[in-house]
């Protein structure tokens, strides 16, 4: 199922929502849009591959701008709501994978998104 009006997401073998070839899950369904470059994502391993320049992190004092797509329905969330959503989106309900916190200093801020030890 294709969503209308869904932003461009770009990704290596790229499903309708946002699943690409390094995750593919049924719950990999989030783009994210890249601070360095403002476009969106099925990954930092596609953005490696298709973009020509490195990879940026949100600062924390732009975790109000709208960076997180659900592939499920398309809304949009800020990073902060995409932290608090706890794995799921707030307007479809449809499930996010919950390991991807793991892999938040790959995109926001490292030091502000550290696990407590």
């Amino acid at each position: 199922m294709t969503i209308p009006n869904l932003p461009h997401v770009r990704g290596v073998d790229l499903d309708p929502q946002t699943r690409c070839q390094h995750y593919h899950g049924p719950t990999d369904i989030i783009a994210i849009k890249m601070k360095c470059c403002g476009v969106y994502y099925a990954c930092k391993g596609c953005h490696d591959a298709l973009a020509s320049h490195p990879k940026e992190v949100w600062p924390r004092s732009e975790w109000n701008q709208k960076a997180i797509l659900c592939g499920a329905c398309g809304t949009e969330l800020t990073i902060h709501q995409y932290m608090q959503c706890e794995s799921q989106c707030p307007t479809c309900h449809a499930h996010f994978n919950p390991a991807c916190r793991n892999h938040y200093h790959f995109y926001f801020d490292a030091e502000r998104t550290a696990k407590p030890q």
